[in-house]
């Protein structure tokens, strides 16, 4: 089965949840066991990328680490056409489609596309693009930012994803992000398109993975929470959220349930480096 029928089959029974991790972050032994906690917590896939610092000796390590220590799908986010590996399972072959500059557009792809043809990687087709405030990918991308009140922007956008023969559409609000897509632009643009909606970037709690679960995304992606967080039963929630399974119970070492919820906006555990989830094009 290739991957994208993986997630397709996985989107027909309701909302995903996808990690992702920055191989620039940590050691790849690291990312394994961020991404055995993942799947303990009932992640759907593993996501690798980031804006800048990827290169094919972490991509390659850190995604044999993952499949190693997982056994979940690695799906390769890239930041360019500069790094490549055949660990990995797929590849998001995709324009960020508010870039300025053409490169992040369609020439980095129009490089690559040899390259992936020749080590026989899965390509899944996807628009991208960022939503204010951006943060660092859109800095590095050069995008020319949707404004979180301009709806119909974001639709045309997904629209055109969708008539260009896109597999995957992809809202990006940016690593560390004050504020997630709106809710509001999630539901218009899932309303007028009909392939998968992706949503990220500043979904650090249950509520807001809630929401954008509610509001029609197909798959939600948490990046830097997993780099910030050590409490598993924190991830466990914003997971469970995301697949809208019931998250505000605990279970008690004497089995007794009991309720805890989050405050909106907080994180957990020990601060680590922060990542940049988000990347630009291939």
């Amino acid at each position: 089965m290739t991957v994208k029928q993986y997630l397709l089959d996985r989107i027909a029974k309701g909302t995903i949840h996808m990690a992702l991790i920055d191989p620039d972050k940590q050691p790849a032994e690291e990312a394994g066991r961020i991404a055995k906690r993942m799947k303990d917590a009932g992640t759907d896939a593993v996501m690798i990328g980031g804006s800048t610092g990827v290169t094919t000796k972490n991509l390659t390590a850190t995604a044999k680490a993952i499949k190693e220590m997982s056994g979940l799908p690695v799906i390769y986010f890239p930041g360019g056409p500069d790094a490549m590996s055949t660990e990995v399972d797929c590849i998001l072959f995709m324009s960020m489609m508010n870039s300025k500059d053409i490169k992040n557009v369609i020439r980095s792809q129009v490089y690559a596309a040899p390259y992936i043809k020749k080590l026989e990687i899965e390509p899944i087709s996807m628009g991208y693009v960022i939503v204010e405030p951006g943060m660092k990918v859109g800095e590095v991308g050069e995008a020319e930012l949707v404004h979180r009140d301009d709806i119909n922007g974001a639709v045309a956008y997904g629209l055109a994803a969708e008539m260009l023969g896109m597999s995957l559409f992809y809202l990006e609000a940016g690593s560390g992000a004050d504020k997630p897509v709106p809710p509001e632009m999630i539901s218009a643009v899932k309303a007028a398109i009909d392939i998968p909606l992706i949503v990220g970037g500043g979904i650090r709690t249950p509520e807001a993975a809630e929401a954008a679960r509610k509001a029609g995304a197909d798959a939600v992606v948490t990046g830097t929470l997993l780099e910030q967080c050590d409490n598993d039963e924190k991830l466990k929630s914003v997971v469970k959220a995301a697949k809208g399974l019931r998250w505000d119970t605990a279970t008690t070492t004497g089995g007794r349930p009991t309720t805890r919820r989050y405050p909106p906006g907080r994180l957990c555990g020990s601060p680590r480096r922060r990542g940049r989830q988000g990347s630009t094009a291939i």
